[in-house]
């Protein structure tokens, strides 16, 4: 249990410790007589059919709870910042939140452990969201393009590739609307900082407002009808930025549904833009693989940053207005310092290009990073981080992460995908440390750990399209499961495995015995045909 108490949060030390027999409404009651000898009964379906549907109950993620605890305990959190020892100099530590699922009644929101945490420094367990609440897939759906919290993170709004918005609720993750929205694809929306305002774009150079109640308010065409890749409102909300595919950044009048002045700079399609949260400084990340600062009021370029070597994808500025966060198809992120115009450090962790990054809503050195491959990796930068990966989550797509945003409480993740699904991150329950150990570690015999990764092969003959399957349904599925990267050489006939020594034998394993199965299968289709097997 003394490993685990890196993972868990400190409570109030003048809470008793809960009873293993308390039951809070976040637990599911034991079923009290369906596993008892005498009433368990094979002769009568319409009793399991019964317990099998009162055991079937909707994931919920339900942060009233932990809000009103926040609250209350507000006043001893904050006069008790020191955590090294209890009041009256016993030298003792605060009590840490016990690895066990009753004691998830003591879980806070994110906001009310930052004061209680050693230094401030993010807690594993509440900042690194690895367990998947819940995955949506409307009907007819397709690629979720973007995506954003509804004002209070009561929602979730989705924009698909066929123009479509998609309302799903923020606790119990249910369906609720769809709606037309536009003629072409979503590339980006975004809320205006006073959260009355929604601005949405698509590929075809159409920017709409829309009212906190999703009612159409104007529509704007622009950017010679090229795709529109992202906006972003002033600290005032007076105005707002836009990028396209024309190369250019558009400043327009948010009242006056205007274009003010046009940024020209970059020498191709402009993929990224974002306002300073404080200042009059607006960034912008381009295909010419050229980070460039633009003063809005003068229309001229501040500085130009040259850190990368491919397409800038995404730009973010932190909260505290200070750091500058960059993301690129070079598989890189680099966090630059504005004060110095420098370099903090350049983090790789991804093995495709970084489609998409969002910095924690609580946690200013935290944030999250989506790529190509569907990989999700969470990061601690700063002072006291690391360049290193802090959580990563292999597959946590099938495909590239498009979007992905907190909740405003930091309890939840929403992630949009190329493969048509919509995915909510949580925190892990007491006793859980799914996701936080290094990724692919495995306890080999002796209590080693068999971390080394290597490569290796695997003859396919002429079953290659058996093991890629429909659309590479097969081989995405069998990477997701196995935590390995695999391709197919279709010349050479054979399959490449990357991973560790455990995992690269149960794919072959499972690849063995679906190849066995096939061959089977076409012998027995063989021996019965109608020419005696000829």
């Amino acid at each position: 249990m003394s490993n685990l108490a890196a993972y868990c949060p400190p409570v109030n030390s003048g809470a008793p410790p809960p009873s293993t027999s308390t039951t809070t409404n976040n637990k599911r009651p034991p079923p009290s007589s369906s596993f008892s000898a005498n009433n368990f009964n094979d002769d009568n379906p319409e009793d399991d059919q019964e317990e099998q549907q009162t055991e079937l109950k909707r994931r919920c993620i339900d942060y009233h709870t932990p809000a009103v605890l926040d609250l209350t305990s507000r006043l001893y959190r904050k006069s008790n910042r020191r955590s090294h020892a209890l009041p009256g100099g016993s030298g003792l530590a605060y009590p840490y939140l016990q690895c066990h699922t009753n004691y998830i009644k003591w879980m806070g929101l994110p906001l009310g452990e930052v004061g209680s945490s050693r230094g401030g420094d993010p807690i594993p367990s509440t900042a690194f969201l690895t367990h998947l609440a819940h995955v949506t897939r409307a009907k007819n759906s397709s690629p979720v393009m973007c995506l954003s919290w509804t004002p209070g993170g009561r929602r979730l709004l989705t924009g698909n590739q066929e123009g479509e918005f998609t309302l799903w609720d923020g606790i119990n993750f249910s369906f609720e609307l769809i709606m037309s929205a536009h003629d072409s694809s979503f590339r980006c929306m975004a809320w205006s900082h006073n959260q009355n305002y929604l601005l949405t774009s698509d590929g075809g150079g159409n920017i709409k407002y829309w009212s906190p109640s999703i009612a159409p308010v104007q529509s704007i065409d622009s950017h010679d009808g090229q795709a529109i890749h992202a906006l972003s409102f002033s600290p005032a909300d007076t105005k707002f930025v836009s990028c396209g595919d024309d190369a250019t950044v558009r400043i327009w009048d948010w009242a006056g549904r205007r274009e003010e002045r046009v940024l020209e700079g970059h020498g191709w399609d402009v993929k990224c833009v974002q306002w300073h949260p404080r200042s009059s400084v607006i960034c912008s990340g381009s295909k010419d693989n050229l980070v460039k600062l633009w003063d809005p009021r003068q229309g001229g370029c501040l500085s130009t940053l040259y850190g990368h070597k491919n397409t800038v994808t995404k730009v973010a500025w932190n909260d505290n207005g200070n750091w500058l966060l960059t993301a690129s198809r070079d598989q890189l992120i680099k966090l630059y310092d504005i004060r110095a115009m420098k370099e903090l450090c350049s983090l790789k962790g991804h093995h495709k290009e970084v489609t998409s990054i969002a910095w924690h809503p609580i946690y200013e050195t935290v944030f999250a990073s989506g790529g190509m491959d569907g990989t999700l990796i969470y990061w601690n930068v700063g002072p006291k981080g690391s360049e290193e990966p802090a959580v990563k989550i292999p597959f946590a797509h099938d495909m590239a992460i498009w979007d992905m945003k907190w909740h405003p409480a930091g309890h939840l993740l929403a992630t949009g995908s190329n493969d048509r699904q919509t995915k909510f991150f949580a925190r892990n329950r007491p006793g859980m440390k799914q996701g936080l150990d290094d990724d692919g570690l495995e306890v080999a015999d002796g209590g080693a750990y068999d971390n080394e990764i290597i490569q290796a092969e695997m003859e396919l003959g002429n079953h290659v399209g058996i093991v890629i399957g429909r659309r590479g349904a097969t081989i995405i599925a069998m990477q997701r499961q196995t935590k390995t990267k695999m391709h197919v050489d279709q010349i050479r006939r054979v399959l490449q495995i990357e991973g560790t020594a455990r995992q690269i034998e149960t794919v072959k394993k499972r690849v063995g015995a679906l190849l066995d199965r096939v061959s089977s299968d076409n012998e027995d289709r063989g021996q019965g045909g109608g020419f005696g097997g000829f």
